[in-house]
Formats: structure tokens, C-alpha cells, sequence
């Protein structure tokens, strides 16, 4: 079992497919959040183990407790208890205001593009050129914020590209809309995070991200 996760492991600390190494706003405000997080949590560790090293270190004589040391166990108590509430608080308003920056809000210069998972590929629509489909491949403008409605022709899958934006399910009969956008042109990897079946180790895609002018020519580009 140990064996068998390994790849998967060690896959997700290439930077291909590595949220910590953003590409894109979107994906940029996930990394921060993931740090600040990280940081959230090594300061409660940090805490809880110089709070039970100072638990250990008390030397209780034989008349009990004194006044210092009940003193001493309120502080600790009270710290432990305060502090790791403050900070979740904090962390957890700061992650919903971090949230909204995320939605798909209207705007301008937004492209839109349809995906659409099934076992074992997925299939891009482009609404700005009627009839244009792409297998596995999905072209994007670079620089520009493209909503990505997301669906299902089976099961449920997970479309995600780890340095463009965040996790999205695809799921039969609904649409869910992802906001992603690429700082540069170039090719990113993205995968279906969600078991959805024997072959989903394989169900990955691409996107490439144009510069203006292949963009341009990728949509004048005449139908196969």
C-alpha cells in the first residue's frame, strides 16, 4: 500500500503540478493561503509542545499545590486555549475573505470556455467559435481571466490545474464555473483529483495559454 502511493507522493512535489508554484493570480491566492495556513498550524504546534514541556517540568512538593502553582496552571491553561483560538479565528476569517476573491464574478475581457470530463478524456468547447473541439487539450489567452463551466457526462470527476487555480468538480447534469488565468504563455498540467473509476491515474489534460496574436490565430484557425 505503502509502495503504491509513493508516485502518487512524489508527483505532487513536482512544480508541474505544484499549487505552491503559482502561475496564475488565482492559483497565487491559493499558495498564500496554503502558506499563511502552514504557518497557522506550526505556531499552534509550537505552542503545545512548550506548554507540555512546561507541564512536565512542574515539581509538586509534598504539601500540593501552591498559589504560584495554580497560578502557573491557569496561565497555561488559559494561553493554550486563547491563543490556538485566536489564531484559528483569525486564520478562518482571513480564509473566507481570501474565498471571495475567488468567485467567478462578471467583469470585463473574460473568455469562457466548456469542459467536459467522462472516462477517460475531456472535452473543451470554445463558445467564441462555435463548433471548435479540443481532446485533452484546452486553449486559453494568457492574461486574460477565463471561466471554465465544468460538467459531467458519467461520473463525478475533478478538474484541476494546480498552478492556474483551484479544484473543481465535474458533475453529470450541473455546471460549476472555475475562474482561471495564466500570468504568461506556456503549457500547464492538470489532472482529475477525484477516484472516479479504474483509469482516473490517467485522466489528465493540458492547457496551453496563448500570447494575443495566437490566440487571435487560434481562433480564426478554420474547422477540422
Amino acid at each position: 500500500m505503502v509502495g503504491g502511493s509513493t508516485p502518487l507522493v512524489l508527483a505532487g512535489c513536482e512544480e508541474r503540478l505544484s499549487a505552491v508554484h503559482p502561475a496564475g493570480p488565482a492559483a497565487d491566492i491559493i499558495a498564500t493561503l496554503w502558506w499563511v495556513m502552514l504557518g497557522g498550524a506550526a505556531a499552534i504546534f509550537l505552542l503545545v509542545v512548550v506548554l507540555l514541556a512546561l507541564a512536565f517540568r512542574r515539581d509538586e512538593g509534598p504539601s500540593g499545590e501552591t498559589a504560584d502553582k495554580r497560578r502557573e496552571t491557569v496561565w497555561i491553561k488559559g494561553l493554550g486555549l486563547g491563543f490556538t483560538m485566536t489564531v484559528l479565528a483569525a486564520l478562518t476569517a482571513w480564509g473566507l475573505l481570501i474565498g471571495e476573491r475567488l468567485l467567478p464574478r462578471p467583469g470585463p475581457d473574460i473568455v469562457t470556455v466548456e469542459a467536459e470530463g467522462r472516462q477517460w478524456a475531456w472535452r473543451f468547447s470554445y463558445p467564441d467559435q462555435p463548433g471548435r473541439v479540443t481532446e485533452d487539450v484546452l486553449h486559453i489567452p494568457a492574461g486574460r481571466p477565463v471561466d471554465v463551466r465544468i460538467t459531467s457526462t458519467d461520473v463525478i470527476h475533478s478538474f484541476w490545474v494546480p498552478r492556474l487555480a483551484g479544484k473543481l468538480d465535474a458533475i453529470p447534469g450541473h455546471v460549476n464555473v472555475l475562474r482561471l488565468e495564466a500570468w504568461e504563455p506556456g503549457e500547464y498540467a492538470g489532472v482529475s483529483a477525484e477516484f472516479s473509476g479504474a483509469g482516473y491515474r490517467s485522466h489528465g489534460f493540458t492547457v496551453i495559454a496563448h500570447d494575443a496574436a495566437a490566440w487571435d490565430a487560434f481562433l480564426a484557425e478554420e474547422l477540422p
